[in-house]
Order: structure tokens, then C-alpha cells, then sequence
């Protein structure tokens, strides 16, 4: 993803904004770029996004180079979906919901979410975590 957005990819670039500012396991360091010319500025005082600041300046950043004409807009939409939440966790028939940044990542192979302890635990005996759990951790 990363090469894709480092080579312009409109898609990817978007992609990985979106990732970073919902907190997706490996976006946010996937995606820093640190201080990024001409953005820490602008973005630093971007208020109502309940994201570091260090993130702002990289979505703002991934947007810029996928060709975003309305960064506003666009970084607006995004700050939308994200407070709409959704229901993350991988537990079949949980319906929590809640916002992406709420729900536990699986220590060991970052990918999956749950809502809680007794979700992940349902998950990893009768859900199937356990058998794809150790693929999924060393595909990374």
C-alpha cells in the first residue's frame, strides 16, 4: 500500500488517509511521513478530529499526493465515517457498536477486532480465530 501511495496511486493514497485516521492495525505506521512540507501548517490547526496531530499532517499529506482537489471536503467525509461508528468486532453475531479506535486488536496477529474479552475469547474457540490466527501473523 505504502508503495502504491509513495508513487502517486490515487486509490491507495486515499486508502491509506482513511486507514491512518480510523486506526487500522499498521496504517498509522505505515503511513507517518512526519513533518511533510508545506502541511504541518496548514493541518496544525485543524480542530474537531479527535486524531494526533502527527496523523492529521500525514492523511493531509497521502490526500494532497493522491490528487484531492477539496482536502477539506474530503478530510471532512472522512471524519464523518468515522464518528458514524460501525460494528468491528469479528465475533459472528456481535452487534456492538462502537467507534474502530473502542474495539481490541488481536496481540498477535494485529488484523482482527473485538469488542471485548468475552468476544475474543468466543472468537478464538468456536469462531475459527485460533486456526487463522498464526497464518494471518506470519503473512505480515
Amino acid at each position: 500500500m505504502r508503495k502504491a501511495a509513495d508513487s502517486g496511486v490515487a486509490i491507495a493514497c486515499d486508502k491509506l488517509a482513511v486507514d491512518m485516521y480510523a486506526d487500522n492495525p499498521y496504517a498509522r505506521e505505515a503511513g507517518l511521513v512526519g513533518e511533510a512540507a508545506g502541511v504541518a501548517a496548514w493541518a496544525g490547526g485543524m480542530e474537531g478530529h479527535d486524531v494526533p496531530p502527527d496523523v492529521i499532517i500525514s492523511v493531509v499529506h497521502w490526500l494532497r499526493k493522491g490528487g484531492h482537489n477539496n482536502i477539506l471536503a474530503r478530510l471532512e467525509a472522512i471524519r464523518r465515517e468515522a464518528l458514524q461508528g460501525a460494528t468491528y468486532c469479528w465475533n459472528d453475531g456481535c452487534e456492538v457498536m462502537g467507534f474502530l479506535k473502542d474495539f481490541k486488536v488481536c496481540p498477535q496477529c494485529k488484523t482482527t477486532r473485538y469488542c471485548g474479552g468475552a468476544c475474543q475469547k468466543q472468537d478464538w474457540t468456536t469462531g475459527g480465530h485460533k486456526a487463522t490466527c498464526g497464518n494471518l501473523h506470519t503473512h505480515k
